[in-house]
């Protein structure tokens, strides 16, 4: 019987350390929180959440509070005409009025982060869909403000950098307040009236063909200068020859030249005398030569 009693402690005893080895071993587990890269933590105790977030890497927290990892990387949200690009399916470009009152539509990406020390806020304040509730409304509410100062033939051409300049000045302020920064907009297509894009596409067809011509002109105006040049320095050569051609060097150029004649291969010579006084001179050569 005392021998019963004493296996009955014994296993009981060993029961309860082994149900308290497995209790510390759930705390302990619950206790190690890893944060990957690329995120933060936002400790949540007895819903409270703590003003601090945690950063990446290993960390032991209360067992009882809960840790919720939120991404501090770049993130990006796009807004086009293709159903299959965007962040909600379907066409999502936005509408928007330009300076004339003309609409045009805009496919864009943003590309955003989440502000690391500001990740409890957002929790608190926002939830972890800031996304929906603050990016995007965001975004359309600075692209359709800065598109009605500028004309819709502007921001299809020369004005698309100056569109996108508008739209993060009006964001940095407005998305930071808020925990969010965004970090680049990317202006990717701008549709325009189908009507307004031919007449754009016929004026730039044109300038072209101006510019084009311009340079055709700049071209042969060149040519001319250049043929101008050459004729002056000709002009200038043939002075200068002129002036050194006396009636003595004549004379002696063209004795020289009949001394050339008169041993050249030639059949027949004739010298002409330049006064026609004297008779002209013939040399026929033999046929036995």
């Amino acid at each position: 019987m005392d021998e019963f009693v004493l296996t009955k402690k014994i296993g009981s005893g060993l029961g309860m350390i082994v149900g308290i080895s497995i209790l510390c071993l759930l705390v302990l587990v619950k206790s190690v929180v890893i944060i990957p890269p690329g995120y933060v933590g936002v400790v949540i105790f007895f819903g409270k959440v703590r003003k601090q977030p945690i950063n990446n890497g290993f960390h032991i927290i209360n067992p009882l509070a809960n840790v919720v990892k939120m991404s501090v990387r770049t993130e990006e949200y796009t807004m086009s005409v293709a159903t299959a690009e965007g962040h909600i399916k379907g066409d999502d470009a936005i509408d928007a009025l330009t300076k004339e009152g003309l609409n045009v539509r805009l496919d864009l990406t943003a590309w955003y982060k989440l502000l690391p020390q500001e990740a409890p806020r957002v929790y608190e304040t926002i939830g972890p869909n800031y996304e929906k509730k603050i990016v995007r409304p965001a975004l359309r509410t600075a692209i359709r403000d800065a598109v009605v100062k500028y004309t819709a033939s502007g921001i299809y051409t020369e004005k698309r950098a100056d569109v996108i300049s508008d739209i993060e000045s009006f964001l940095e302020g407005f998305t930071e307040d808020r925990g969010v920064v965004i970090e680049k907009i990317l202006l990717r297509n701008v549709i325009l009236p189908k009507r307004l894009m031919e007449a754009i596409d016929a004026k730039l067809a044109a300038d072209q063909e101006a510019q084009k011509m311009e340079f055709v002109l700049l071209k042969e105006k060149k040519e001319r200068e250049r043929k101008v040049v050459e004729a002056e320095g000709i002009k200038s050569a043939n002075q200068i020859i002129a002036a050194g051609l006396t009636n003595r060097y004549l004379q002696w150029y063209r004795i020289d030249m009949m001394k050339q004649l008169v041993n050249s291969p030639n059949n027949t010579i004739i010298f002409i005398p330049e006064d026609m006084k004297s008779p002209p001179i013939i040399n026929i050569p033999s046929k036995n030569e």
